[in-house]
């Protein structure tokens, strides 16, 4: 007979048995030993249906094709620029997908982009070498001005997004700033300073208590309490937020 070990949402170390029998099915994170699922790492767990597995509690971002991320131009090449992605590998911008105008060659290309600056922009390919395309085509993706970058637990983006954007709105309506999570764990945070302040102690307020349950009910509190603002409650948006 099948037997479930722990509850959803229980933070779990490598080796910790999950359920026994062959009903529950592993998934990422877990693995089977006979009639037992196990963690092979430390995470909290997600149970979907009847299939069990993992989510890290930290780790570093792994491109991957379609996510949306905040680079920064770190280098200016002959044929467009290169991009940090806040992990191991950096990727490039192409001058063909950096903008829509024609650009001519041996243009000035810091009329564009500068080293230093901030882009939203999409992963658009990621060869088994770890080279990474990188993409300003499409809505929303831009250079970013003003404002404070700060970098978070990318493992914690999806807690500081919320379920269909709802826990960054409740930021964005309570502290009127502009918020913006890419997938590689950088935020963009840009209002009046005071807010920004409460803006990014909110994010790092979920970034460590994101295993926490009653998330959702302390940020509320959290953020009326900061703000003086009533938050009402209201169905999760499907604007994801997440640039």
């Amino acid at each position: 007979m099948s037997e479930l070990k722990i509850k959803n949402k229980d933070v779990v170390v490598p080796g910790e048995i999950l359920a026994t029998g062959m009903e529950f099915l592993p998934s990422y994170g877990t693995y089977r030993e006979g009639d037992k699922i196990q963690a092979n790492r430390l995470g909290l767990v997600q149970l979907e249906g009847k299939v069990l597995k993992i989510i890290p509690l930290s780790g570093t971002y792994i491109p991957k094709r379609g996510d949306t991320v905040i680079a920064q131009v770190e280098e200016i090449l002959m044929s467009g620029w290169r991009a940090d992605l806040n992990c191991a590998y950096s990727a490039v911008l192409g001058l063909k997908d950096a903008t829509s105008e024609f650009i001519q060659k041996g243009a000035d290309l810091t009329h564009y982009f500068q080293i230093g600056d901030y882009i939203v922009t999409k992963i658009v390919n990621v060869t088994t070498q770890n080279l990474i395309d990188i993409s300003m085509k499409g809505p929303g993706l831009k250079r970013i001005r003003g404002g404070r970058i700060i970098k978070v637990d990318p493992y914690k983006v999806p807690r500081i997004i919320g379920k269909q954007g709802s826990m960054v709105s409740m930021i964005k309506t309570s502290t009127d700033c502009r918020v913006m999570v890419g997938q590689n764990g950088v935020a963009w945070i840009q209002g009046e300073p005071k807010s920004e302040i409460i803006a990014e102690e909110a994010i790092r307020k979920i970034e460590s208590e994101s295993h926490i349950a009653g998330l959702t009910d302390r940020m509320k509190k959290y953020l009326e309490d900061k703000t003086g603002k009533k938050i009402e409650d209201r169905e999760p948006r499907s604007d994801t937020n997440a640039v």
